[in-house]
């Protein structure tokens, strides 16, 4: 993803005592939706930001935030802020 804002590893274990990947069960949803985002073709979709520019600050890569979007639809939250919220507190979207 070479220009994009990269987030730490799942597998990391500095944020908290074990692994992220161990706070989520392997029957959750959000792991339907990492797979689902993972194989679709969004430049062909026609996202914009795939290519990313050479030059200013790098960005979300879109499929990240597309993530972020599916999970608040399943979860029933609408409001961009309260997605922000859920981002920063909870482990399924970390």
């Amino acid at each position: 993803m070479g220009r994009f804002i990269e987030g730490r590893g799942r597998a990391q274990g500095i944020l908290l005592p074990e692994q992220l990947d161990d706070y989520v069960t392997e029957s959750n949803p959000v792991r339907v939706v990492d797979v689902f985002v993972d194989e679709l073709d969004l430049d062909k979709m026609g996202f914009d930001g795939v290519n990313p520019a050479e030059t200013g600050r790098p960005a979300y890569h879109p499929s990240v935030l597309l993530k972020i979007y599916i999970y608040g639809y399943l979860n029933r939250i609408q409001s961009s802020r309260r997605l922000e919220r859920e981002v920063q507190r909870n482990v399924e979207l970390m």
